[in-house]
């Protein structure tokens, strides 16, 4: 409990999102020696870590990591590695070639729901020809398995799909979430043919958030509006990652094996500087141990700094 603490005094904002802390903030981190004042900001990682064969490595030490934003060392100053509450927004395609797949894919994000931290508050977005919230109204998040799994089957499939709108409407609602770290998961089976926000406009959104993204496309070979690169894009610039299923029913394995990404990422923040580049920041994540030969970290790969303080989002 006091790491938690400490870490939550630490958190300026999360992954990418970068702020001044407006008073000196002095906590149990500081007997670990952090100090963060007026003047300072931070950039937060929410790092995932993995052998050759794809198993989650738990149990490393901030010695094990480096980072580098734009190619020079940075120095971790914040790191932890419990199972920490996330703010969960599940964004499900609601259109209408959705239809045969729907019951798969409502079975397994109550999966996710279910093998989630018990205290991640969540929220559920549905979308077709419009985004909407599928919690009842005035309910923006919970932490109720049965609430929100009669959200999860409300509605049903028809018309088109405003993909990118449903990503910008849920960076969006992120935002005003309790918990510093922060996840989307994306699930749809074609491109987008609906929104009113373009392409440029989510990575510009994504840029400046602090989320991670794990996207599941179930696409039809012969479907033309599919856009795997897209989905791609998103979990990779996140830190998430991207799942292309042959078929519905792998989607539960899928919702089970994201839950648990979510619980094992570890957490590493350091200070950025400000004559290191431009607003684009590039970021790059290194973990070696000696008891394993091989390991892979995902983690975002660029975020924007601002140089005007509380800019982010605007």
């Amino acid at each position: 409990m006091e790491r938690r603490t400490a870490l939550r005094n630490l958190l300026i904002a999360g992954a990418a999102s970068i702020v001044p802390r407006r008073a000196v903030a002095k906590s149990q981190g500081e007997q670990q020696g952090f100090t963060i004042r007026s003047d300072v900001r931070l950039v937060v990682l929410d790092v995932s870590v993995k052998d050759r064969a794809g198993a989650f490595v738990p149990g490393l030490a901030k010695e094990n990591f480096t980072v580098l934003e734009n190619g020079a060392p940075q120095t971790i100053v914040v790191f932890a590695r419990e199972d920490l509450p996330v703010t969960v927004g599940i964004l499900v395609d609601e259109s209408r070639s959705m239809a045969p797949k729907r019951s798969d894919v409502l079975t397994a994000a109550r999966t996710l729901i279910a093998e989630g931290n018990p205290r991640d508050e969540t929220f559920i977005l549905k979308f077709n020809d419009t985004v909407w919230r599928a919690l009842p109204e005035g309910e923006f998040f919970s932490s109720d398995i049965q609430l929100l799994t009669t959200a999860l089957y409300r509605g049903r499939p028809e018309g088109r799909t405003a993909l990118y709108d449903a990503v910008f409407d849920g960076l969006n609602q992120l935002e005003s979430g309790r918990r510093d770290k922060k996840a989307l998961v994306l699930i749809s089976d074609g491109g987008d043919n609906s929104s009113r926000h373009d392409r440029r406009e989510i990575f510009h959104k994504l840029d400046g958030s602090i989320a991670t993204i794990y996207a599941v496309g179930l696409y039809d070979e012969d479907d033309a509006d599919r856009s795997p690169s897209l989905l791609k894009h998103l979990a990779g610039v996140s830190g998430g990652e991207a799942f292309f299923p042959s078929s519905s029913s792998d989607m539960t394995e899928i919702c089970r094996r994201i839950a648990r990404d979510i619980r094992t990422r570890y957490t590493i923040g350091y200070v950025p500087q400000p004559s290191n580049g431009g607003p684009l920041r590039h970021i790059h994540v290194g973990v070696t141990a000696a008891s394993h030969a091989r390991l892979v970290a995902r983690a975002r790969t660029q975020y924007r700094y601002e140089d005007t303080p509380g800019a982010e989002g605007r």
